[in-house]
């Protein structure tokens, strides 16, 4: 008997976060790129960037974001989202979904093109934003700025892991709708509770 997606998922999830765990999450202080200070750090990349991991995330992202409809596109925020709305695109296909992948980047190439978001973008377009931390928001809701500049609508960010530290809420603040797959206190005991233990959906 075929399994069904949410048995899927259910096996998906622990096994990512077990990842992460191993090969992503640091403790000792570290400069955040919010300029923030941190006694522990999550880096994705070394996670996402393995093939079990690339194939994972993307199984997690498309499945959190199933309830979404009309969406065209995939962002990702460079350089951590990068590597994911690649993946998510690829997996895309095969679930019928077709979604394209765009890159934003934080600043314009200095020559070429000199464009700020790589892909096939067109005005009009509904697209999903994907990041792999965050903690203040402020790389997300830039790349929000970008696309909605370029006539794209934003109408979704998927989040691998929320640092919880007011990101979430900054881009909920702009109507973005926010899926979150892990938070900090999957990584963190820091006596606080977490009712995210399961994908959570943040609306705005």
């Amino acid at each position: 008997m075929a399994r069904s997606r949410r048995d899927k998922t259910a096996e998906a999830r622990p096994e990512l976060l077990e990842l992460l765990r191993t090969l992503s999450y640091r403790e000792g202080r570290v400069l955040l790129a919010s300029g923030k200070e941190s006694d522990f750090f999550i880096d994705c990349k070394q996670t996402v960037l393995t093939a079990r991991g690339h194939h994972l995330a993307a199984e997690l992202i498309l499945d959190g974001i199933r309830h979404l409809h009309g969406i065209e596109a995939v962002a990702g925020v460079a350089l951590g989202g990068c590597p994911l709305a690649s993946a998510v695109s690829l997996m895309s296909v095969s679930r019928g979904r077709a979604l394209d992948a765009l890159y934003v980047r934080k600043e314009a190439k200095d020559h070429g093109s000199r464009r700020l978001i790589e892909g096939p973008v067109r005005s009009g377009m509904r697209v999903i934003l994907l990041e792999d931390v965050v903690t203040t928001g402020g790389s997300t809701l830039a790349a929000i700025e970008v696309l909605r500049a370029a006539g794209v609508e934003v109408v979704a960010v998927a989040v691998l892991v929320d640092r919880v530290e007011g990101g979430v809420e900054a881009v909920r603040a702009v109507g973005v709708e926010v899926v979150t797959l892990y938070t900090r206190h999957d990584f963190v005991v820091d006596g606080v509770d977490d009712d995210c233990a399961t994908l959570t959906e943040s609306n705005p």
